[in-house]
């Protein structure tokens, strides 16, 4: 766990472009100390591992290493032999193929892939596709429909709250998962994703948003990620320097749960212009 905590807290420091002196300046302790956390040969109080997590704009079990969270119910229904969300893709994606048809391989970057419908009928169209998610079930049944469709796709697990790009790509997609990104570190995930869209790139996201007059889902009632959902015109507000392709909020009607429901979403499809 030691090891654990003090690769967090480097990765996370220098995702946010923080010193080790202005993170010691944030917490009131000296950069040797955060120096010796980072190194593995001392850790911080329990006391201050709030604040921590808090600067660092993530979460205490995050910091030590745990995810014992509503994600993992995905684990469980992607176990079936069905396709818990179906096969048909998701319309953004003929969104990304009107913008950027396949006239050569494109990059794309899914992020919470689930089974892997949308990559592979992107990979299938022409694009050149890596794709994750935090469910190993999930990256299990999406490699088997890639193999089914004689597709490459380069599937791996990784939690979105945690992982960064490190290289560019011209198509960042995301269907459903941002609403899992606390409000601590919405704005470095979004930044990160932007920084690594190549020039003229498009982001295609959704996020759920909640209204008072829609009921929490079923399925979703304990779910500790949504306590803090995302507000109508969040997700625009982080791409405000982009060209907006489509900024729309719809309400759709939803048996995901077995259970007849409604959400609410907001869709962006943004340009990275000069």
């Amino acid at each position: 766990m030691k090891r654990t905590l003090a690769d967090t807290i480097l990765k996370k420091r220098k995702a946010l472009g923080l010193t080790q002196q202005a993170l010691a300046s944030r917490l009131d302790v000296s950069s040797q100390a955060v120096s010796k956390w980072e190194k593995g040969t001392s850790c911080p109080d329990i006391e201050l591992l709030p604040e921590l997590a808090f600067v660092l704009g993530t979460t205490v079990d995050a910091l030590l290493g745990y995810r014992a969270d509503d994600l993992t119910v995905y684990e469980e229904r992607y176990r079936g032999e069905d396709y818990y969300w179906g096969l048909q893709p998701n319309d953004m994606c003929y969104d990304i193929m009107r913008l950027r048809p396949p006239v050569k391989p494109y990059r794309v970057l899914e992020i919470g892939c689930g089974e892997g419908k949308d990559a592979v009928f992107l990979a299938k169209n022409g694009y050149e596709v890596t794709a994750f998610d935090a469910a190993q079930s999930g990256i299990d049944k999406a490699c088997e429909l890639a193999r089914r469709n004689g597709v490459h796709i380069d599937f791996f697990k990784a939690d979105m709250r945690d992982w960064r790009p490190e290289r560019e790509y011209d198509i960042i997609y995301s269907s459903g998962v941002f609403c899992y990104a606390d409000e601590a570190v919405r704005r470095e995930l979004i930044d990160s994703l932007k920084d690594h869209t190549a020039q003229n790139g498009i982001n295609a996201v959704n996020v759920f948003v909640e209204k008072p007059f829609i009921l929490t889902p079923p399925d979703r009632i304990n779910s500790e990620s949504y306590k803090k959902g995302w507000l109508s015109g969040e997700l625009f507000m982080y791409y405000h320097d982009w060209l907006f392709h489509k900024n729309s909020e719809i309400i759709f009607d939803c048996t995901s749960s077995g259970l007849p429901h409604q959400h609410c979403m907001d869709i962006l499809i943004a340009e990275k212009k000069g």
